[in-house]
């Protein structure tokens, strides 16, 4: 048994970077706040999928005249994460500069949130800031949590209700996996029913959990969020269908600068690559990882061109069980096989999607799940064995479960869908479940609730009978 040489070994001392604040910037926007007689909302952001998904609501809060103040907790500080922040024009007035692991991270954050929380109290105690952070990140838990408790306030949960859900039929992956076994697997998904089972994505289902549980609005992507919110006790009248805003992202961004197809020029050498993005730490035990990365050689045989994104969470386990020489070396063998680093323009994903060259994704991401129901020249593969995006398979048909269960189960299932064009024809006609203009949606429910001096925390006998908010005593 090791042994520690100092009480330091077991709860080490913090060496935190300073928080950075345009103070100047602060003050102009509660001024105005004050003076006109508005809500501040505090846009919170901090990782990749931040920067594009929260974009809609700073433009659209900037539209419709409505004090902002954006935060970054600075988890994505280096490049190519912290890309977006310049591909959509963020300029953040504070930055927490959060660093470490997720218990480091999430400890420093708690901590300078709160204070943030109750330095703004203190500057204008009768203006009320109200975080708007995204969905099931680390910042929205953490964010919820601090301001709840920090000065008994509730926050906006963008993307609410996030819960994980699997089909029936996922208990019953018994070989072999014929192709009628795949086909039945597949319909089954989309006309099955499902249950919740919120153990992955981790921490994912903890963060928006614990962000809910701090919420003083939701703001749903879709009916069966809206469902599970309800069933959990939220009130119905702070739940509020707007739809995911990352079609506002797929609408608002920019063209880039330098093609794709330029970066990497063999991309335009052959049609119906398989673009690859797996990285979840659910994915990066030795079964799932080990069946998924003996997958790509077999499908590379078939000659089916795969591009795979390397993200940081992929070349450590590739390191770890010392297979990432052997990818290196599958990239000189097969002329049709590509191994990138992450592709830091958000523009040049959205640009492979609906350029006509990538027939499929292979990913263990959320957002994506979403994202393709909206750009359909791509059909979604999931490689999960739960989502907590089910809609977008018993709903709209545009997405698929690839179970990591074993090698064999994925190379069928996948075969089966890359050959089979009736599930092409039903995947890539799939209804679009994700709404438009969603920023606007948030923003404009939001000018309704400060115009009508809603109270945004509620005690029980407030939420009862509709009563006002009143003079309490501060205490905790």
């Amino acid at each position: 048994m090791a042994r520690g040489n100092s009480d330091d070994d077991i709860i080490p001392s913090v060496n935190w970077l300073p928080v950075t604040i345009d103070r100047d910037a602060v003050y102009q926007i509660l001024e105005k706040a004050e003076r006109e007689k508005k809500w501040v909302i505090q846009l919170v952001i901090g990782t990749k999928p931040d920067f594009y998904k929260q974009f809609s609501l700073l433009y659209w809060a900037g539209k419709l005249d409505i004090p902002l103040i954006l935060v970054t907790t600075g988890q994505h500080y280096k490049a190519p994460l912290n890309h977006g922040l310049k591909e959509f024009c963020m300029d953040p007035i504070i930055d927490l500069q959060i660093r470490g692991n997720l218990l480091e991270k999430g400890t420093e954050l708690f901590y300078k949130m709160g204070h943030l929380a109750r330095w703004y109290k203190k500057l204008a105690p009768n203006i009320v800031v109200l975080p708007i952070p995204h969905g099931d990140t680390l910042s929205a838990a953490i964010t919820a949590t601090a301001w709840f408790l920090s000065i008994r306030q509730g926050v906006a949960q963008n993307e609410a209700g996030l819960r994980s859900m699997a089909p029936n039929c996922i208990k019953n992956l018994k070989s072999p996996y014929t192709q009628e076994f795949c086909e039945n697997f597949i319909q089954k998904q989309w006309q099955d029913k499902w249950f919740v089972i919120r153990n992955e994505p981790y921490p994912e289902q903890w963060d928006t959990f614990v962000c809910g549980a701090g919420s003083a609005y939701f703001f749903a992507p879709h009916q069966i969020n809206v469902d599970h919110l309800i069933r959990e006790g939220y009130p119905k009248d702070r739940i509020i269908k707007v739809g995911n805003s990352v079609v506002d992202a797929i609408d608002l961004h920019k063209e880039p600068e330098t093609s794709i197809f330029e970066l990497y020029p063999i991309l335009d050498e052959f049609n119906d690559w398989v673009r690859v993005d797996i990285h979840r730490r659910e994915n990066l035990g030795p079964r799932r990882f080990l069946s998924f990365v003996k997958t790509i050689p077999k499908l590379l045989d078939e000659g089916i061109p795969i591009v795979w994104i390397e993200l940081t969470a992929t070349q450590e386990a590739l390191q770890h069980y010392g297979l990432r020489e052997k990818i290196l070396e599958l990239s000189k063998k097969y002329r049709h096989f590509l191994f990138t680093p992450l592709w830091e323009n958000y523009g040049n994903v959205i640009e492979f999607w609906r350029s006509g060259k990538c027939f499929m994704e292979l990913t263990d991401s959320g957002s994506i799940q979403e994202e393709l129901n909206e750009l359909p020249q791509t059909i979604c593969c999931t490689m999960r064995f739960s989502t907590d995006r089910p809609e977008s398979i018993f709903d709209a048909h545009s997405n698929l479960l690839i179970p990591p269960l074993s090698e064999d189960l994925i190379f069928n299932i996948l075969k089966h869908v890359l050959n089979n064009e009736s599930i092409h024809k039903s995947m890539k006609s799939a209804k679009k479940i994700y709404g438009e203009n969603v920023g606007k949606k948030i923003i404009e429910y939001l000018i309704r609730e400060m115009n009508s001096n809603a109270s945004i925390f509620r005690w029980t006998h407030q939420t009862l009978y509709n009563l006002p908010d009143e003079e309490d005593i501060d205490y905790l």
